[in-house]
């Protein structure tokens, strides 16, 4: 599981997460890794999203303006 948390939170290859694995002394084909993250992607999604704090039904954002090379510019 580390290594597709690795995977889907870093941009990094397989290649190089083979690599970043065999260094912690694990020996794994990039191929499985690939497997892997196909297969445990959709858990680790959920488990985000279960961990994920709800909004309310209306929410505001803040709007302002901001001086950019010396004009204001509307930022919302």
């Amino acid at each position: 599981m580390y290594a597709v948390y690795f995977y889907l939170r870093y941009t990094v290859s397989y290649r190089d997460l083979e690599e970043i694995i065999a260094e912690r002394g694990v020996l794994v084909d990039h191929a499985t890794l690939n497997r892997w993250v196909v297969k445990y992607s959709p858990v680790v999604a959920a488990r985000a999203k279960s961990k994920k704090r709800p909004t309310q039904n209306s929410w505001r954002m803040d709007e302002t303006y901001v001086r950019v090379r010396g004009k204001w510019m509307y930022l919302y």
